[in-house]
């Protein structure tokens, strides 16, 4: 099934690149390109793209904004963050907006065009060094926290202990069922279930506790 990509970013060069990039892939249709978080979510709505390729830095409607805008109107629209690693300030609130993942600007094509796939999945892609920079800025964040503000994960299987150690390594869902063996959908299903377990909602809080605990 063709996935359906609106990429938005302020820079013209950069978003040529990327329908040339999305172009290159016979699964991938371009359906927009927006400028401005405004024409984001305008655009988001009259041609319900599959995935936003959002640009978190714009004048005006910031991809914050623009990410919870387009998700409160179209709930299972996948809204995938293109973020240089200056962005820091940026990756929370967008998490927090619901982006479904995180990708850098100077990613190869291949991961890139992985990653719109993955999102359109229903997966979570990070790029490895975006995932361990989060993690360790959380990490960094939370060294004065109270110990009380922390509950260590009971009751974790074996195997979803395992999946914790590789979702705090970066290793994307493939990577995962591959190390280990499995499925990705019984990966996926061990993360549902680890979510659960730990009281955590997305996968970078799972991947800062599973540093936590190491």
């Amino acid at each position: 099934m063709t996935i359906r990509v609106l990429i938005v970013d302020d820079q013209h060069l950069v978003r040529a690149g990327l329908r040339m990039l999305c172009q290159t892939d016979d699964d991938l249709e371009v359906v927009g390109e927006a400028a401005t978080g405004t024409d984001a979510v305008r655009l988001a709505e009259q041609l319900t793209p599959d995935v936003v390729l959002m640009d978190l830095r714009m004048p005006g409607m910031d991809g914050i904004r623009a990410t919870a805008a387009i998700l409160a109107a179209r709930p299972t629209a996948r809204v995938l963050a293109l973020t240089t690693f200056d962005d820091d300030d940026h990756l929370y609130p967008a998490l927090a907006a619901g982006a479904c993942g995180f990708l850098v600007k100077d990613a190869s094509p291949t991961d890139l065009l992985q990653g719109i796939h993955r999102a359109a999945a229903g997966d979570h892609p990070f790029s490895p060094d975006v995932l361990r920079r989060v993690v360790d800025s959380a990490l960094a964040a939370r060294t004065t926290a109270p110990a009380t503000d922390f509950v260590a994960p009971k009751g974790l299987t074996t195997r979803e202990a395992e999946v914790l150690a590789l979702v705090a390594r970066g290793l994307a869902n493939a990577d995962i069922a591959t190390r280990l063996h499995l499925g990705i959908t019984t990966v996926k299903t061990h993360i549902t279930n680890l979510m659960a377990k730990t009281g955590t909602t997305n996968r970078v809080q799972l991947a800062v506790l599973g540093v936590r605990v190491r």
